[in-house]
């Protein structure tokens, strides 16, 4: 079992999704998350590793419960976002006891939560941004930004930056988690202004990975 030549692609939080299905029967048992390592560590062992979103942290299917996932097979995606592993399990591949996490039916009016966690709240609040750019509200601090103009937004960049590093320098630690999202914050808005996204950015990070 190799990965050789095959180019898998990254998210943002440098995860991809790993799907296992029971090498016998084709069912889905779970889906989960990997890192670089924990996919190294899988194909190492034979065993099924993940990575965790909430803990940060490794974890080996089956450590705790003994229902380990051994693995068959693995196959990427031909989009490169997505692995596909055939696994044989030695117990109840959910946590809840049931044989497959996809045992809850799904109804024809489903409710919906949205993770309050990592940095996607950038993409969501850049999006309420640019809405608040195209309909400017009446009584919006961002419209307000907006009409004030591009030198104005800049200035307010360059002000929050400089209450970012004084927060840093006079070790007011509880305060620089708001000092540095009014700088994220003003900053989206003028990437806005300027025909520019958070991709952009991203893009440019990339860039510069090497």
């Amino acid at each position: 079992m190799t990965a050789e030549n095959a180019r898998i692609k990254l998210d943002a939080q440098g995860l991809v999704t790993a799907i296992c299905q029971d090498d016998a029967t084709g069912e889905t048992l779970m889906v989960a998350y990997m890192n670089p390592e924990a996919l190294a560590r899988t194909l190492e062992s034979g065993e099924m590793h993940f990575y965790s979103r909430s803990r940060q942290a490794l974890w080996r299917k089956g450590e705790t419960s003994g229902a380990f996932l051994r693995v068959s097979s693995a196959a990427v995606d031909c989009d490169g976002d997505a692995l596909l592993f055939n696994v044989r399990a030695d117990g109840p591949a959910c946590h809840t006891g049931e044989r497959s996490c996809f045992f809850t039916p799904l109804p024809e009016s489903p409710e919906y939560e949205r993770a309050s966690s990592g940095p996607g709240v950038l993409s969501e609040i850049f999006q309420v941004i640019r809405q608040r750019q195209a309909e400017a509200p009446a009584g919006s601090y961002t419209t307000a930004l907006f009409e004030s103009g591009t030198t104005r937004i800049a200035q307010k960049v360059a002000e929050e930056g400089a209450e970012v590093a004084l927060a840093a320098a006079t070790k007011e630690t509880a305060s620089l988690p708001g000092e540095v999202a009014d700088l994220f914050y003003h900053a989206l808005v003028l990437l806005a202004d300027a025909g520019l996204s958070p991709e952009d950015v991203w893009a440019e990070l990339r860039n510069r990975r090497g």
